[in-house]
């Protein structure tokens, strides 16, 4: 067992100004595992309803990610309606049913404790702790989370983030639990907390991490066609992690590259709805799009 990833999973409706899906497959864990599974070995911990088809069991068991960490209830599933204008940096939130998502309370099967890679999705800060206590040794620990718990849990939180080594947030969020309206001033206030680096997410403008020795800038790739920007930031988080644990090598230059592995996964992620990009992927089409964008941020010394 390699990458451990425990999060939501969703039947998402969504409207964009080039579109609309109603009751899709989506939700943090599930963007991540599709992501990273291009890279390596991911279990998956979540719970779904009643509801929840097999067509989309089919879906997780063709890009071979373990399920058995997946808890069906009685009940429906978790379900999420959103809107996007032109500005495609911004959801606005329609309807948010938790049902069975209410209560997770996850347990980690035996098999996944000995995962050497972890990513704590976008879930109570009390329970991302409790997953990491049924944990052994992982060799790096991640962690999401969103504005509803920087708000309501901002004391557990900030327990969390003593206890992973990377942090993946928007930039919004970065500066909101910071309490600091300068980016680079935020950064270090999360660092000083514990964590080796910080990752903030972008959007349109890429992503940038932080850790107490560099700052890396990554652009976002230039699209053409952008359809759908949900999930985009859990692709991110998954070529990111699936990169890591697929060279088991933690050091400056792998880091770099697997910012670019997760964006370019988001990349492609946007290019349509739901998970219809993202499941059909070819291992060509990631590595091409990865040197582009080490073409796109090239650039020689002064002579």
């Amino acid at each position: 067992m390699n990458l451990l990833v425990v999060g939501s999973v969703a039947l998402d409706s969504v409207k964009t100004p080039f579109g609309s899906a109603d009751d899709v497959l989506g939700g943090s864990a599930t963007y991540f595992s599709v992501s990273a599974s291009y890279f390596t070995d991911v279990c998956m911990v979540g719970v779904v309803g009643e509801d929840f088809r097999e067509e989309y069991i089919d879906i997780l068991k063709e890009r071979n990610i373990d399920i058995d960490g997946i808890e069906k209830r009685k009940g429906r599933t978790f379900r999420w309606k959103g809107e996007y204008g032109y500005d495609l940096n911004e959801a606005h939130t329609l309807d948010t049913q938790l049902n069975v998502f209410a209560d997770f309370n996850p347990k980690i099967p035996e098999k996944y404790k000995e995962c050497r890679y972890v990513f704590l999705a976008n879930i109570d800060p009390d329970l991302q702790r409790e997953i990491l206590n049924q944990m052994k040794r992982p060799e790096l620990i991640a962690c999401d989370t969103m504005n509803f718990w920087i708000e309501r849990k901002y004391e557990s939180l900030k327990k969390t983030m003593e206890q992973v080594d990377i942090v993946i947030i928007n930039e919004g969020e970065v500066r909101e639990l910071a309490r600091e309206p300068n980016l680079v001033k935020a950064a270090q206030k999360i660092l000083s907390w514990g964590p080796k680096r910080l990752i903030a997410k972008r959007g349109e403008y890429g992503a940038i991490m932080f850790s107490d020795s560099a700052i890396f800038s990554a652009p976002a790739y230039p699209l053409e066609s952008v359809y759908d920007p949900t999930g985009a930031g859990d692709s991110f988080a998954g070529g990111f992690m699936g990169y890591i644990s697929n060279v088991n090598n933690i050091n400056e230059s792998t880091i770099r590259q697997a910012i670019i592995f997760g964006s370019t996964m988001a990349s492609f992620n946007v290019e349509d709805f739901s998970l219809n990009r993202l499941r059909n992927l070819s291992l060509r089409e990631i590595e091409d799009r990865f040197k582009e964008f080490k073409r796109l941020t090239h650039f020689d010394d002064l002579t």
